[in-house]
């Protein structure tokens, strides 16, 4: 039997790995924020690094080229560029910091007050703007404003009558007295308990809610909701049609009734990262020059580096923050050029929608992307995640051309989108009193040659939120 030999060897191997570094991982940051984001990021890097700055118009340039301080005979004293390199240092920028701010001229300032947009009434401020005229006394007012504000964003009672009461130190009549009152505002249904509630006082305002539609609402919602009509017109003794009739004025009701109002979540808007414009025959892609920070190193600082030779502190300090700034700059514009080689691959790969529309959209990976651009799948993703492109068409995620799907006869993909809205061109063109089954419609795609399973077409519908044929069905 042979021993077992332990030693130490001493060898030599080579091996290649990737250093994520803190200027790669900015990068991959930068691609992957979308418009909102990479403009408060921006911001951010303003503020801690005084040598980045947004690009001035070209004259403004120009003055700022000029040196940090206007030479007297031609030649800068010795002293002046040392009082400069004192500034620097005492100036404590750093991470910590948020810079200076400088006000600039006349015309900028007055420009900023575009930026001051005023905010959406909220559903309170509503409400408490009728009750200040309908309250009778300070004590209504006083119960009011706590059922106002103790409501839930949709309009509805978060607290009972009985717990306002104890709350507020007002007797229960009192409080149902400035319950009804604002029960009486717009939005109508706002202060309901719950849907029936709200529901009926919508008809109560709209003199329609007789003892038949207060039966139906408060026991047969359910029943109205999968569309067995049969089974209500039994137990109401009526006829279907008539429930019908009662069915569809309940469907003109808002069973939200706060929705309509501003809620405390910040309105983003959506601001297009690629416009692409039809040019005879072909699609044009550009960026959208709005949805990217124009940034630059600061003139000035530049200068203030070319002085600091004989401060090795001071010129350390200002090189790393000149190569932090450059290479941000240089981050955005590899951002801009990625996004561009991207878009640019999908509009060629997707020309038929842009050409005829949704139906036409072909099913899209990442792979395929990659494949053509030339770069890692995981890139692609970044590169569309939370951007939008602008078209003759209207504005889309960037996402919505990358989708899985089925095959034609003919062996091309077809995306979901596109089989979403062949099934709603089905389902707008059916007869109401006959709908299409799920069943149906398979067979009907499978007469255009696109073969898709039941359970498929049942799942885009439920994603489209369209009922099922049984609750479609009219009478």
């Amino acid at each position: 039997m042979n021993g077992i030999r332990l030693g130490y060897d001493l060898t030599i191997e080579q091996a290649q790995k990737l250093v994520m570094t803190p200027e790669l991982i900015q990068a991959i940051q930068i691609l992957q924020f979308n418009t909102q984001e990479l403009e408060s990021y921006v911001q951010e890097q303003i503020l801690v690094n005084p040598v980045l700055e947004h690009s001035q118009p070209e004259h403004d340039q120009n003055s700022r080229e000029q040196d940090p301080e206007p030479k007297a005979e031609g030649e800068r004293r010795q002293d002046e560029i040392l009082d400069w390199k004192e500034y620097i240092r005492n100036s404590n920028y750093g991470d910590e910091n948020y810079g200076s701010w400088s006000g600039g001229d006349g015309e900028n300032r007055a420009n900023e007050y575009e930026k001051f947009v005023t905010n959406d009434v909220t559903l309170p401020e509503h409400l408490m703007f009728q009750f200040q005229f309908a309250a009778k006394n300070k004590g209504c007012r006083h119960v009011g404003k706590y059922i106002i504000e103790s409501l839930d964003e949709n309009g509805y009672m978060t607290s009972t009558v009985e717990e306002i009461s104890a709350a507020t130190h007002v007797p229960e009549d009192k409080v149902r007295e400035a319950l009804d009152i604002i029960q009486g505002f717009d939005p109508a249904g706002v202060g309901a308990s719950n849907i029936q509630e709200c529901l009926e006082i919508q008809l109560r305002n709209r003199d329609e809610l007789t003892d038949e539609m207060t039966q139906l609402i408060e026991y047969h919602l359910e029943d109205l909701a999968n569309n067995r009509l049969g089974a209500v017109a039994k137990d109401m003794g009526m006829t279907v049609q008539a429930v019908q009739d009662m069915a569809d004025v309940i469907k003109t009701l808002e069973p939200k009734p706060g929705r309509q109002f501003a809620s405390e979540v910040t309105t983003k808007y959506i601001i297009p990262d690629v416009i692409v414009e039809r040019v005879d025959d072909e699609y044009v892609v550009t960026m959208n020059e709005n949805s990217v920070p124009k940034l630059n190193v600061s003139p000035y600082y530049r200068k203030l580096l070319h002085m600091a030779d004989t401060d090795k502190n001071l010129a350390d300090y200002l090189s790393e923050r000149v190569n932090a700034a450059t290479w941000l700059i240089r981050s955005i514009e590899q951002r801009k050029q990625t996004i561009y080689n991207v878009v640019t691959a999908v509009v060629k790969y997707q020309k038929e929608f842009f050409d005829k529309g949704s139906k036409h959209l072909k099913t899209l990976t990442l792979k395929d992307i990659a494949e053509e651009v030339g770069i890692h799948e995981s890139t692609v993703s970044r590169s569309i995640n939370g951007k939008y492109l602008q078209c003759p068409r209207g504005v889309y995620e960037i996402k919505y051309f990358f989708s899985a799907g089925v095959s034609d006869s003919k062996g091309d993909g077809i995306s979901s989108n596109s089989i979403k809205e062949f099934i709603r061109e089905i389902i707008e063109k059916e007869d109401p009193k006959k709908p299409y089954s799920d069943q149906k419609m398979v067979d009907m795609f499978a007469d255009e040659g696109i073969m898709i399973s039941r359970r498929t077409v049942a799942k885009y519908r439920d994603e489209m939120g369209i009922l099922s044929s049984s609750k479609r069905k009219r009478y």
